[in-house]
C-alpha cells in the first residue's frame, strides 16, 4: 500500500496541500502539515498536492509487506 508522506525539514508551512487536498492534508494544532490516517488515498488529489508543493517534500511511500 502506497501513503503519502512529507518530510517535515523540507515543509516550508505553505499550505497549497491542504488547499489541493483537504481530505489528506492539515494543519495541525502545533504548527505543521499531518497527513490523515486513512484506508486509502485519493491518488489524483495527492498527485496534485505533490506537483504544486514548491518545497517537493511530498512523496509517496510503500508499506513494506502489503500490496494494493
Amino acid at each position: 500500500m502506497k501513503f503519502p508522506e512529507i518530510d517535515l525539514s523540507e515543509c516550508i508551512l505553505c499550505e497549497i496541500c491542504v488547499d489541493v487536498c483537504p481530505s489528506v492534508f492539515k494543519m495541525s494544532d502545533a504548527g505543521y502539515i499531518e497527513v490523515a490516517d486513512l484506508s486509502e488515498y485519493p491518488p489524483d488529489e495527492v498527485e496534485e498536492a505533490i506537483k504544486n508543493c514548491p518545497a517537493d517534500c511530498i512523496r509517496w511511500v510503500r508499506i513494506p509487506g502489503i500490496k494494493k
